[in-house]
């Protein structure tokens, strides 16, 4: 192990550099880990470097970033039992997952790689599984029908996670690639809708019975997402909407309630479910299975395995991979021309 790694750092003025630091031990609960791959978030932390741009700060405050990555075990400290070193693993978390060669993780936030599925994609774990609860809160059945606006990573990994559930799937966004990539994936209808108003398509893709569930997968303002989702919603016969609708994007919405929305369910899908951001439960204190079914790792194990079978398709959404010495310019890539790339790799040799 070498001891000093190469990690991918921002600064308050918006700028993103690779440099190297000490290579850190890890604490009690945690392993270290040699990073093969991971993968940035387009939205969450890119678009937190487009707000830095807007109103920049210092330019010598750095702090690095990064949330979801694989690689093998080198290190463990503490009571880490199920992990042994060499195992290959995908670990996720803000200040643990970093872009960087190596990183510690907090066991409970890491999982087992099956072997047929790539570093690659196993980086895309934490994204993957931010979208597996989005879709366990929404509680999404066989035969609904479904609409997903943005798609991002976590929109096109909640449109697949949708259809294993066994739902018909319309996805929204604006951007031609985003649509490519979301009908080479799978999903069941596209739509532009900077082009296309998708109300009247979806009556007449739900035979006239409405959508059921509706997912807001990106950040920022969604009013009119919220609006436009509503309309596609079930009516049912007192003139009231029904149905649900799941925000796991960032989302700010201004929207009456009661009679102004009708009986809809807006729910909230934190992250990865139960368990992320509890250091005790991140060092390995489990929940009651009984009481908390599907906590963070268990949603994190499950991911990887429907990336095994092929139902989880992470390869379609790669359209880049680059060494990390090129981190800053594959993220302006991403905040530059965004209809260029999407999800974009990280690897370290």
């Amino acid at each position: 192990m070498s001891k000093t790694r190469k990690i991918v750092m921002r600064n308050d003025a918006g700028q993103i550099l690779t440099e190297e630091q000490e290579t850190p031990a890890p604490k009690p609960g945690q392993l270290l880990i040699e990073v093969h791959a991971s993968m940035v978030s387009p939205g969450t932390e890119l678009g937190g470097i487009k707000r830095r741009r807007e109103k920049p700060g210092s330019a010598t405050q750095r702090r690095p970033f990064g949330y979801t990555n694989a690689g093998v075990v080198i290190g463990k400290e503490g009571d880490c039992d199920e992990f042994e070193i060499g195992d290959r693993v995908a670990g996720m978390g803000g200040g643990y997952a970093l872009h960087a060669t190596y990183a510690c993780v907090p066991h409970n936030l890491c999982a087992k790689i099956p072997e047929k599925v790539k570093d690659e994609e196993a980086a895309s774990i934490h994204l993957a599984a931010t979208a597996l609860h989005a879709v366990q809160r929404g509680r999404i059945r066989i035969g609904e029908n479904v609409v997903v606006a943005g798609l991002g990573v976590v929109g096109q990994f909640a449109s697949q996670i949708a259809k294993i559930a066994g739902a018909y799937v319309i996805g929204l966004d604006q951007l031609p690639l985003r649509l490519g990539i979301a009908e080479t994936a799978g999903i069941d209808l596209a739509i532009n809708v900077s082009e296309t108003d998708p109300i009247p398509i979806a009556q007449e893709f739900t035979n006239g019975y409405g959508m059921d569930c509706g997912i807001i997968a990106f950040g920022g303002d969604a009013t009119s997402a919220f609006q436009q989702i509503r309309a596609m919603l079930k009516t049912a016969p007192d003139t009231h909407k029904m149905g649900r609708i799941v925000i796991v994007g960032g989302a700010s919405i201004t929207h009456g309630f009661a009679a102004g929305l009708g009986n809809v369910d807006v729910i909230s899908a934190a992250r990865t479910g139960p368990g992320y951001h509890d250091e005790d439960y991140e060092h390995g204190a489990d929940y009651p299975p009984v009481l908390v079914p599907w906590p963070t790792q268990r949603n994190l194990e499950l991911a990887l395995r429907l990336m095994s079978e092929g139902k989880i398709k992470v390869r379609p959404l790669i359209t880049d991979i680059v060494h990390i010495d090129r981190a800053s310019e594959a993220c302006e890539k991403l905040i530059q021309t965004p209809n260029e790339a999407l999800g974009v790799i990280f690897t370290m040799k």
